[in-house]
Parts: C-alpha cells; structure tokens; sequence
C-alpha cells in the first residue's frame, strides 16, 4: 500500500512542475517586450481611468492584475467614487448617472441592464463577455503584455498547483509511513518519499527567484510594468486607492462600505 501513496506523490509532483515549466515557457515566449505605447495623456472626458502611468492605464493594470473581473470592480468603485453609481453593501449596484465616460464604463452600465440595477457578480460575469474589454485584452496580448487565453492559466495557478503538490506528498509521506508493513526500513522510505517533497518544494524556490510576480494575467514584461514592481513606481497621476484596488483586489480597499459591497457580492 505504501508504494502506492509513493506513486501518487511522485505523479503529483512531476505533473505540477511539468505544468509550472510549460506556464514559464508560455509566458516567455509572449513576452518578446512590449510595443511602444502612447505617451501619459488625459482622459477625452476628463476622467483617471485614460491617464497612463509607466506605460499602463488603470483599466490594464486591473486586467493585467486579477482579468475582466478585477478590471469590473475597478470601473465600479471608479463610478461610485465620482457618484455615478451605487454599490450597496448587500452587493446590488444602481445606476445614478447613465453616461458612460469610455467604452469599458458604457459597458459596465450596460450591463446593470434597462432597470439600471444589478447585482455585481452578474455585472462581472457580463463584462468578462463584452467588445470593450476583450479588445482591451487583445491588445495587452499583441502588445505581449497579457498572457493569451489559450495558456492560462499563467504563472500563478502553477505556482499555486506546486504548492498543493508539496502538501500532497506530505500527507502521502504520512500515509506511507503508517502503512509500511512490520519490519520495513522506514529511513529508507522517508528517503524515497522525500524526493518529490524537494523536487516541489525545489521547484517553488527557483519560480520565486525567476519568475516573481507570479500573475495568472499577465506575462513577465507586463508584471514588471505594473506599480510595486522593480521597474515601475507608482504613478502619481492615478489615485492611490484605485490602484491599490487594480492591484491588490476589494480586500485592499480603505472605504468600508466599498469594501462590504464587493465582498457581500462575492469578491
């Protein structure tokens, strides 16, 4: 039986370091560099979300970040700052001002439907479908920003899959401990057990030195353009919590009532 727990653990752990390599080389090979982008200019309607920091405007450091899920909690909080939308903290969101200021913003209110109410996890699943951020998508993509839909997930879930591989070994390290038969060399066991602890865990030590920030998003140009990295401050031409939530998602959020309407409706 013992040799059976040996087995899986070995297979879960070749398998998750294979899918971390092919995540790697995925995301290497659509990151030949960015294209040149736009230089920082203000929004045609005067709003933050078309100011460019280093390189990256709020809406693709929210895409790049946590996807079209992260990028429609953004475009929420950003309305319900300037008082165009309304998130309650039961997770209904109600328009107040129909007028969109871009074409993500336009979508968003779309998709709050002709009653101009909705619940936000209905407005995060709309958007993930619409024109505007598939567009926006693709061009983080084409730019080698974004990793493409085809690869995911990126670096990120990889990681995450190592991690619970290395936890699986362990717990089938235990199985095979107390299910070696009397007489069993057990320092010779936890020696075999323990070549596939240290090949994950091995793993995950070499993913944190290269491949840190780990992003499901984004490829290694593009986490490196994003703010917190080595080469890319915070721009000051963007409120700080608004980029915060970009980054980091509604748990990272200051406001209280902001932070119970994301989280009430399932962030």
């Amino acid at each position: 039986m013992w040799l059976l727990f040996l087995l899986v653990a070995c297979s879960a752990a070749v398998l998750s370091c294979a899918l971390l390599c092919r995540a790697a080389v995925a995301a290497a090979r659509t990151s030949p560099g960015p294209a040149p982008r736009p230089a920082p200019g203000p929004h045609p309607n005067g709003g933050t979300a078309g100011r460019r920091g280093p390189g990256l405007t709020l809406y693709e450091m929210a895409y790049l970040s946590g996807g079209p899920h992260r990028l429609a909690d953004v475009v929420l909080v950003l309305m319900a700052q300037q008082r165009r939308v309304l998130l309650a903290d039961t997770g209904w969101a109600t328009v107040v001002d129909p007028v969109g200021k871009d074409a993500v913003e336009r979508a968003a209110l779309t998709a709050m439907g002709p009653a101009g109410q909705r619940r936000i996890p209905a407005i995060r699943d709309a958007l993930v479908g619409d024109d505007a951020v598939r567009e926006l998508g693709d061009r983080l993509v084409t730019d080698g920003l974004a990793v493409p839909v085809a690869v995911r997930p990126g670096v990120g879930g990889a990681v995450r899959l190592v991690w619970g591989a290395a936890l699986l070994v362990l717990l089938c390290t235990a199985a095979s401990y107390w299910t070696a038969p009397p007489g069993a060399d057990t320092g010779l066991l936890l020696a075999w057990c323990s070549l596939p602890l240290i090949v994950t865990l091995g793993t995950c030590a070499v993913a944190r030195f290269e491949l840190h920030p780990y992003s499901d998003w984004a490829t290694t140009a593009g986490a490196r353009q994003l703010p917190g990295t080595v080469r890319a401050p915070a721009s000051p031409a963007l409120p700080a919590s608004l980029v915060t939530l970009a980054l980091r998602g509604p748990a990272a959020l200051t406001d209280p009532s902001l932070r119970a309407a994301l989280h009430s409706s399932g962030a």
